[in-house]
C-alpha cells in the first residue's frame, strides 16, 4: 500500500500558514514564482541593524508542501541572516536531491520527507527560501 503524498503533519503546517499582513517598516520584497509547479509567493521583510531579519509577512500560493515550507520559513526564519538562509536553503535542496540522509538546516524541515521521492514539488519547497534570499537581496 502506499503512503499518503499528503500527511496530517503536513497538512497542519500548511494550515498553520499566518495571514499576510502590513509591515511597520519594510526594508524589501520580492515576488517568485517556481517554474515547474507554477507556485508563488510574494514576501516583504523588514530586517534588523545587523540587517537579520526581524519580522515577514508572505502571501503563498502554493500547495500543500510550499505552504508548509512557507510556515516553516516564517517560524524560524526570524534572526536569521542572509548567509544562514543560503546555506539551508543549499542543504534543504541537497536533501530533497537525496544528495543527504539528513536535513539539520531547518527546524521541521524533515515533515516534508514524502516531497523528497517527488521531483516535482522540490520546487515549492525551496521557494520559500528563495523569496525570503530575494527580499533581503531588496533591501
Amino acid at each position: 500500500m502506499n503512503e499518503p503524498l499528503y500527511t496530517t503533519e503536513i497538512l497542519r503546517l500548511a494550515a498553520s500558514l499566518g495571514d499576510p499582513c502590513e509591515l511597520e517598516h519594510e526594508d524589501g520584497r520580492a515576488e517568485v514564482r517556481s517554474p515547474t509547479c507554477g507556485s508563488r509567493i510574494a514576501l516583504a521583510v523588514e530586517l534588523d541593524e545587523e540587517r537579520r531579519v526581524k519580522r515577514l509577512s508572505m502571501w503563498v500560493h502554493a500547495c500543500a508542501f510550499g505552504q508548509a515550507s512557507a510556515a516553516l520559513v516564517e517560524r524560524h526564519g526570524l534572526g536569521r541572516t542572509r548567509a544562514e538562509i543560503s546555506d539551508a536553503m543549499i542543504e534543504v535542496g541537497r536533501w530533497l536531491a537525496h544528495e543527504r540522509d539528513e536535513v539539520n538546516a531547518w527546524p521541521g524541515i524533515v515533515a516534508l520527507e514524502p516531497a523528497r521521492r517527488r521531483k516535482s514539488r522540490h520546487g515549492a519547497i525551496l521557494l520559500p527560501f528563495r523569496a525570503l534570499l530575494a527580499a533581503m537581496d531588496a533591501a
